[in-house]
């Protein structure tokens, strides 16, 4: 017999009755029943329960031990009595009754159950993260995590694609978050950086002749945290194809995705989600803007926003007709089916807008056809009918409306369709709606510096090449640049690459960049592209944000083995932490205060 088990805590069936086995695990719930002790025996596995009675020689020992401890019990399997089977556990009809025991560790007293999925304080959880790793549903999502990464490594390789390792300690970008610095003990007063994204490298093995790379790679950002970003690092499914154009790079990352969501769209034991067919939608970056009010929309929410300024050209609502002319913008947010609502629901919206720091949310009701609110008294009851047909919406139908200028309002219009949504019921459930944003501009214009700037990713190929950078107004430039979304939720950001150099001078002469400045800060790059590059594209998608969104959790550190807080502590390990002075010697590095 092995020395620590014959079987794991799930594997015992009602056809295993009469054996004797050896099971291993920790002590995970403790009950006494009229001098019988039944004990839930847990491993990574699952769950057994261990009967022992007051002349079972494991008694004492089972008796006096903590939950939590390790034990190897020795003992036959019995068939449960029909009143007692457990049709939730996989090994409920059967229970081992002890007949041995051997304490491996023991427990002290926890600072935390493990047992049941009671809520914790974070800073608890996080320092005693090996104690809530155990807990199930953590387990489970951990779990999940393995076999997605195995899922996506298998369906990229079956694509054709090539895992290579890029390196982590680089050099700094301009561009971008802030890096984290590695000191160099060896190049007194120089840094290495953690790279924010295998970029530059990938790139690069596109111009050293490989075809289609991917790895599942380490990315540190010294970034706040925020409930779908994890402070410090995160992990991408980072990949870069050749010779492609952007559908090319669309038509191989849908179904690796749209794969690994239906694959395990019934965790935990649910019902399968419904996870979008075919192509992803595209919707151009303006149109994404417009309707949904930002760049990561949810499609499971039917509401669409509308402009409808030229609606209030001349109306009798002064205040949006003088927006409107002063060259503010109006938009519409419909609230379907509201006639049941009473008012406090559209004035409760509208202090839940001035509590987001807007100056309020304007809104019309409906019911029966007839309307109400001082925007319909003051617009008409003939504007109205215009607006709500050009709106598509019915008589029992209410709207809101959100003006100002043009980026403030789609905010506030994009924040209120989320809330309406929400507050109406009209998501739609256990659903991953997938889309692509594209066409993103190539540069925007930054009010503070008073200067043309690069408003997504500097390193894209502009949609016209070195024609539209020669003869266009910059600011109408678009991007071969798109994000993948889900659920509201940005996976990834990626781009048609600029992989000539006379195209990228040109960009960043745009942005104020020189000749120089670009030879200097993107050297590695900007050489090898004066070797030859082939067009090339790619993305990378968040593996914890994908996680999130399959285990159907609202913060990303419920996926992630070891996060830190929000304030980037790792506080089960102490880091940050100080450094020896004899450390700081080696680095050629002063603390000052």
């Amino acid at each position: 017999m092995h020395v620590y088990r014959t079987h794991n805590c799930a594997a015992l069936r009602a056809a295993d009755a009469g054996q004797t086995v050896k099971l291993s695990g920790w002590v995970h719930r403790k009950r006494d029943h009229g001098g019988v002790l039944f004990i839930d025996l847990r491993d990574h596995h699952g769950l057994t329960q261990i009967v022992a009675g007051p002349s079972s020689p494991a008694f004492p020992v089972l008796d006096r031990i903590r939950v939590e401890s390790v034990v190897t019990i020795i003992g036959d399997v019995v068939l449960r009595e029909g009143g007692a089977i457990n049709s939730r556990l996989p090994t409920g009809e059967v229970e081992v009754r002890a007949k041995d025991i051997t304490i491996q560790s023991t427990a002290d007293e926890l600072p935390m159950p493990v047992a049941g999925e009671a809520e914790y304080p974070e800073d608890i959880r996080l320092k005693y993260r090996f104690l809530d790793l155990r807990r199930d549903r953590l387990h489970q999502n951990i779990m999940l995590r393995s076999n997605v990464i195995s899922s996506l490594r298998r369906r990229m390789i079956d694509q054709g694609f090539m895992e290579f390792q890029t390196p982590i300690l680089t050099a700094s970008s301009p561009e971008g978050a802030r890096d984290y610095l590695v000191p160099s003990r060896v190049h007194p007063g120089k840094f290495y950086a953690l790279p924010q994204a295998p970029q530059m490298f990938k790139q690069l093995l596109m111009v050293a002749g490989f075809d289609r790379y991917f790895q599942i790679a380490p990315c540190f950002r010294d970034e706040d945290a925020r409930a779908d970003r994890s402070p410090g690092e995160f992990y991408q499914l980072d990949f870069e194809m050749s010779f492609v154009t952007q559908e090319d790079v669309f038509a191989a990352i849908e179904p690796v995705l749209a794969g690994v969501f239906e694959e395990f769209s019934g965790f935990g034991g649910r019902d399968p989600w419904a996870v979008t067919k075919g192509a992803f939608p595209r919707i151009p970056y303006a149109e994404s803007m417009l309707k949904y009010g930002n760049d990561k929309p949810d499609l499971r929410n039917p509401i669409v926003i509308s402009d409808v300024g030229s609606h209030f050209v001349g109306s009798g609502f002064g205040l949006f007709a003088k927006m409107v002319e002063g060259g503010n913008v109006v938009r519409a947010i419909p609230a379907p089916g509201t006639a049941d609502k009473s008012r406090k629901f559209f004035d409760d919206m509208n202090e839940w807008a001035r509590s987001e720091g807007y100056a309020g949310l304007g809104y019309v009701t409906r019911k029966g056809g007839e309307f109400g609110g001082p925007i319909a008294k003051n617009h008409g009851e003939e504007g109205m009918l215009a607006l709500y047909e050009a709106l598509g919406l019915g008589p029992d139908d209410g709207c809101f409306f959100a003006a100002g200028k043009e980026a403030q309002a789609a905010k506030l219009a994009g924040l209120a369709r989320t809330r309406i949504g929400t507050e109406l019921g009209l998501i739609e459930q256990n659903a991953y709606k997938f889309c692509w944003i594209v066409d993103f501009p190539m540069f925007e214009y930054d009010e503070d510096a008073k200067k043309i700037d690069f408003s997504h990713n500097p390193f894209s190929m502009p949609q016209g090449e070195l024609e539209a950078l020669e003869t266009q107004d910059p600011l109408t430039i678009k991007a071969y640049q798109y994000d993948i979304v889900c659920n509201g939720v940005e996976l990834s950001s990626g781009a048609i690459r600029n992989h000539r150099p006379d195209i990228m001078y040109k960009a960043f002469e745009i942005a104020g960049y020189t000749q120089e400045q670009v030879d200097a800060n993107f050297s590695g790059m900007i050489n090898a592209f004066k070797f030859g590059a082939p067009p090339h594209g790619g993305s990378a998608p968040g593996v914890d944000r994908m996680v999130m969104l399959i285990a159907d959790e609202p913060n990303i550190r419920e996926v992630i083995v070891f996060p830190m807080t929000q304030k980037a502590e790792d506080l089960m390990m102490n880091a940050p932490a100080p450094a020896t002075l004899k450390q700081l010697r080696e680095l050629h590095i002063r603390i000052v205060d």
